[in-house]
């Protein structure tokens, strides 16, 4: 790691060096000096420097969102209470049979190509993300959306097939940003996916593939959502969003400050940045945390036993302590995590480190032999299972520490796991996705609710299969369970559901949980106002300024 930071480091110097000429980010870099009163300044560019490039602006991944959230407008928002509040519509309603939603949207809105932001162009949206528009957008809405349609001009009609109490909730993800119906039915496919016309804070001028993107202040931005801290256009002029991966040199850049703000920020870094007086965001991310998954349709893990076996071999709060430095937080639930509502703290209790129990259990499935390197056999065949996983991408450097903990852990009890770390173009093009090529999943998914359970464990069938289900067999009674919590209206019985949903997974050790997923950021003094969104904690800079 060292090596690569040295090698890295200077080069980022020099980028970063000439975009600030370029941008001029002027007044706005120096920082207060000593306790003297900070003045705002207007203007400048905001230097940031993010971990990961999407392919898209806009889509179905979490990088996406947080980039999308600058340049598009939702719906609805979610507060720190999570609680829905107004952004592009106004207020909303629901029939008594919870099948027709109604949302009013403000008036005067439009998108930055000058086109009405108007019930049409918003029903436009929905059914653009159900016909694969936006792939994460259309596995939540699916089975339930049934259309869209304008009432009026500022009237949005939704009608759904079930009722889903927690629509609007959902709505609040970075996802569901909304676009120009002009810009989509008009421009290019790739002109759409690098640059999505919306009615946002900012608009993408320019992306250098595998350096930046450069996104400016829309000037007439007065859509806020209800959670701003102002309701106006942005205080700064640009954000030189950044692409580098390599966190070290991420934290190094903005110690010697030639970046405002990173994201992702390493745990031995922590500490350090905190003590420099740099402001430190952690956001634990709801919806499913980090977790591992079995695959039950094939040998070792179709034997439950064997399932328990390994979770019991594991410390994983030790290892997560460890390599976290008390910023990871463990989760011991497979389902959802902490800040998901309708959490189980039973579910995630459910395994804790009992070697002797996994050797026992490990015996009764019949793995009684053992091969020269001390691993367990069983008629002549090693307990090997294999594991990949998102290098970079899904897993971070942190991430990664702790699969090689848990590698070590199983090993304990005569677990062979071959951790295979597979690059993000090979993710994401298809690679270890079929049953027949792993025994482990691991990975997130972000969410505001409970719900997402259904997106993992929906059954999969050959008219609607369900790549989301990394177990890869159905568990009917589960999606019954989870079904009808996504329908139930009264709170306490729809999360008692949940819990009920997350408990059967503990039960059948279908997943283990390892640690909660993070969305942290740290910025420097001379930046103020920046925020974390509280549907999935990406960086809000509408508010942001500079002081001197």
């Amino acid at each position: 790691m060292p090596k690569k930071t040295s090698a890295l480091l200077p080069t980022l110097a020099l980028a970063l060096g000439a975009a600030l000429a370029l941008t001029g980010c002027g007044a706005g870099t120096a920082a207060p000096a000593g306790n003297a009163a900070a003045t705002k300044v207007l203007g400048g560019t905001i230097q940031y420097a993010h971990q990961q490039e999407p392919s898209c602006v806009f889509g179905g991944w979490i990088e996406q969102a947080y980039l999308s959230y600058q340049v598009l407008d939702n719906l609805v928002s979610l507060d720190s209470n999570h609680k829905v509040v107004p952004w592009l519509a106004d207020s909303w309603s629901t029939s008594a049979d919870g099948l027709t939603w109604r949302f009013t949207l403000k008036k005067g809105v439009t998108f930055t190509d000058g086109t009405p932001v108007d019930a049409a162009a918003v029903a436009y949206n929905f059914d653009y993300w159900l016909k694969g528009g936006n792939s994460t957008a259309q596995v939540w809405l699916a089975g339930y959306y049934k259309s869209a349609q304008a009432v009026d001009s500022q009237t949005l009609q939704i009608t759904l097939s079930a009722p889903y109490p927690r629509l609007a909730d959902t709505l609040t993800q970075g996802y569901f940003g909304i676009q120009s119906q002009h810009a989509l039915t008009t421009r290019t496919a790739a002109q759409n996916c690098e640059a999505p016309i919306g009615s946002g804070a900012f608009i993408v001028k320019k992306w250098n593939r595998g350096q930046n993107i450069l996104l400016t202040r829309n000037t007439n931005y007065a859509s806020a959502p209800a959670n701003a801290k102002h309701s106006g256009a942005p205080y700064v002029n640009a954000i030189d969003w950044k692409f580098v991966p390599d966190a070290t040199t991420r934290a190094a850049a903005l110690k010697s400050g030639q970046v405002d703000a990173i994201y992702d920020v390493p745990s031995i870094e922590w500490s350090t940045l905190k003590s420099g007086g740099f402001q430190l965001d952690r956001y634990v991310t709801p919806g499913r945390p980090q977790q591992l998954t079995f695959n039950l349709s094939r040998a070792p893990f179709n034997d439950e036993n064997v399932r328990k076996a390994f979770a019991y071999s594991l410390d994983r709060k030790a290892i997560v302590q460890t390599i976290g430095r008390g910023v990871i937080p463990f989760e011991g639930n497979g389902g959802v995590s902490r800040t998901t509502p309708g959490y189980s703290t039973a579910a995630a209790g459910a395994y804790t480190s009992d070697p002797a129990k996994a050797e026992a259990l490990l015996d009764a499935a019949g793995w009684t032999g053992r091969d020269k390197d001390g691993y367990r056999t069983k008629g002549g065949t090693t307990l090997e299972v294999v594991l990949p996983y998102g290098a970079g991408s899904i897993i971070n450097a942190d991430g990664a520490a702790i699969l090689q903990g848990i590698q070590e852990q199983a090993k304990g009890v005569g677990f062979k796991v071959r951790l295979v770390p597979v690059p993000q173009s090979e993710l994401f093009a298809g690679a270890y996705a079929k049953p027949t090529e792993k025994d482990l999943s691991v990975g997130y998914w972000t969410a505001v609710t409970s719900g997402i359970l259904y997106v993992n464990w929906k059954q999969s069938t050959a008219a609607a299969p369900n790549y989301n289900n990394a177990a890869f067999v159905n568990q009917p009674e589960l999606e019954k369970i989870i079904l009808a919590a996504n329908s139930e209206s009264d709170v306490a019985k729809q999360n008692a559901l949940y819990e009920q949903a997350q408990q059967y997974i503990a039960d059948h050790a279908l997943a283990i949980g390892v640690y909660d997923r993070l969305s942290t950021l740290a910025v420097s003094p001379r930046l103020k106002g920046v925020w974390q969104e509280n549907a999935q904690g990406g960086p809000v800079f509408d508010d942001a300024y500079f002081v001197k």
